[in-house]
């Protein structure tokens, strides 16, 4: 299990000050927000990707992958009827990957609830059908990348759309492609009803292919009400063995306040278990 932090956390500085700080409080990767690179994933050119992938890597860090996928876009839109609109969605995914992959990443992780609620008149079954057409669209450019896409369930505060482990994994069967997998987090699986997150976590982790970190205060692990330790012994139990990043919400504290804070807590926790 490896440790890595979402790069929007850090408000200020430039991508090469983030890595550096980054690395020097002892992570080992970075996850990337589009938007704090660009509004559109198609206006970074191959030769600032390729800039963006050395920092990373002369700082000794890796590029775990992209998530907050379409944060700050306009006209993607997962589950529409619209035939367009998806070919427009799908299109964007594969340039997404395609940065991904020139960015040295593995992986992203599909929230962007806002982006698959259920549109006036589509039931759920029928937005289930539009999201595996948009997937099927994307599948060859994932195959040709080596990118694996992450469904994250979110809360019902968020989306009326997969907000269950157990909703995405309905639907990952149906694509039945081994490219698409389970994204699991802490803050969005304390939204489902009757189950804890360490429970939630012993029967899905084994499966999923990435994990966020945070309290449900919004705050980094360690700076809130949640208990990290069941969390990591539940990971190790699960058998997961993927990296585990920290994704935040609230920035009041600082950046380099809020990584330490949330790496010690999770080191100290991951030890704790394995003894």
């Amino acid at each position: 299990m490896r440790f890595g932090i979402c790069n929007e956390l850090y408000e200020e500085g430039t991508f090469a000050e983030v890595c550096h700080s980054i690395k020097a409080i002892g992570y080992e990767g970075i996850e990337i927000a589009p938007f704090t690179l660009s509004n559109l994933i198609t206006d970074i050119t191959p030769t600032h990707r390729a800039e963006l992938k050395k920092i990373v890597h002369d700082e000794g860090l890796e590029t775990i992958g992209l998530h907050w996928l379409l944060a700050k876009t306009e006209g993607f839109y997962l589950t529409s009827p619209d035939v367009t609109t998806r070919r427009r969605t799908a299109d964007y995914f594969k340039a997404l990957a395609e940065a991904t992959h020139d960015l040295g990443g593995e992986l992203m992780v599909l929230g962007s609830p806002k982006q698959r609620d259920l549109l006036p008149g589509v039931s759920y079954d029928s937005a289930v059908g539009y999201a595996i057409d948009v997937f099927e669209q994307l599948a060859p450019t994932l195959e040709a990348t080596g990118i694996d896409l992450c469904l994250e369930p979110l809360a019902p505060s968020e989306t009326n759309f997969l907000n269950t482990c157990d909703q995405a994994n309905a639907l990952l069967a149906k694509l039945n492609h081994p490219r698409f997998r389970l994204h699991m987090d802490v803050k969005a699986q304390s939204g489902e009803v009757g189950e804890t997150v360490p429970a939630l976590i012993e029967e899905h982790a084994g499966k999923a292919r990435h994990f966020h970190a945070q309290d449900t205060n919004l705050k980094g692990p360690g700076m809130g009400s949640v208990d990290f330790g069941p969390i990591m012994k539940a990971l190790i139990h699960s058998g997961y063995r993927h990296w585990v990043s920290v994704e935040v919400f609230d920035y009041s504290p600082g950046a380099v306040l809020t990584a330490k804070e949330s790496l010690a807590c999770l080191k100290r926790e991951l030890a704790a278990a394995l003894a």
